[in-house]
């Protein structure tokens, strides 16, 4: 989790990724930092996110995040 926490504080640190939900539905990411967030986690946890993954259930949060990350993993 705390890779993840890196990764998206470098897309942006103003927000508070420990406590944020909403971070696709109240554009606090915008399609530029969805897809580097994409890339990177692609990169740092050796996963495929395809696009039946992009939903804002799965990227509003860090939390929801970690946890398609940990899905990933296992599938893979």
């Amino acid at each position: 989790m705390n890779e993840l926490l890196e990764i998206l504080n470098e897309i942006d640190d103003t927000i508070d990724y420990e406590t944020e939900t909403g971070l696709i539905d109240d554009h606090l990411l915008d399609s530029f930092a969805i897809i580097s967030l994409v890339s990177e986690l692609e990169d740092a946890f050796d996963i495929s996110i395809d696009a039946a993954e992009m939903t804002p259930e799965n990227f509003n949060s860090a939390a929801n995040l970690w946890k398609m990350v940990e899905r990933l993993q296992e599938d893979a």
